[in-house]
């Protein structure tokens, strides 16, 4: 019953930011449009940035699925933009509020489950430190995050296929090759 009432709240924050923006939302907005008291909001969200992030963290994170090899990371990227797309409202007004932080979050979490499963993948059979598996990750993951919120910034309006595509393009074979060059057998590596 719990997971139900947090998504109608979510349901009615979302519905409300197709008409006005994320500071102008009230409490007594979200439980009159959702037709629940103010506290059945409160014994589940603290308030309404704790609802944004419950969001992000619930529902925006299925946005993945199993896309997460080195043959399929770039429909788990496309997924990440198609959640973004169909919660335009939510996103946009997200990105142009206090709550940016919530987002940038999602993204950069997403990016990174994304990100490490492949690296992971590419890595098996090598001498490559887990902390520089993740550093790879990492390095990737504020690329691509970066390329998002910048496409958000400018209105959603590229098509997100064209991005994938260039990111494809640019990283072919990249992510093999960091890994070879962090190899920890690699004579040319420093320690």
């Amino acid at each position: 019953m719990a997971q139900t009432t947090k998504k109608a709240l979510a349901a009615s924050l979302k519905k409300l930011l197709a008409k006005k923006n994320l500071e102008k939302i009230t409490i007594t907005d979200i439980t009159t449009d959702c037709e629940v008291n103010r506290q059945t909001f409160y014994y589940h969200f603290k308030d309404i940035y704790d609802l944004v992030e419950w969001i992000y963290t619930n529902e925006a994170s299925k946005a993945l699925g199993n896309k997460k090899t080195y043959d399929t990371w770039q429909q788990g990227f496309r997924e990440i933009f198609v959640y973004l797309l169909e919660n335009q409202d939510f996103v946009k007004n997200t990105y142009h509020s206090l709550s940016r932080e919530y987002l940038e979050n999602f993204l950069y979490n997403e990016t990174y489950n994304l990100l490490i499963a492949v690296v992971k993948e590419k890595a098996a059979g090598m001498s490559v430190r887990e902390k520089d598996q993740a550093f790879i990750a990492h390095f990737y993951k504020y690329a691509f995050t970066g390329l998002m919120v910048d496409w958000i910034g400018k209105g959603m309006r590229e098509d997100p296929s064209t991005i994938i595509e260039q990111i494809s393009i640019l990283t072919r074979g990249d992510i093999i090759k960091a890994l070879e060059n962090f190899r920890t057998d690699n004579s040319f590596r420093q320690s």
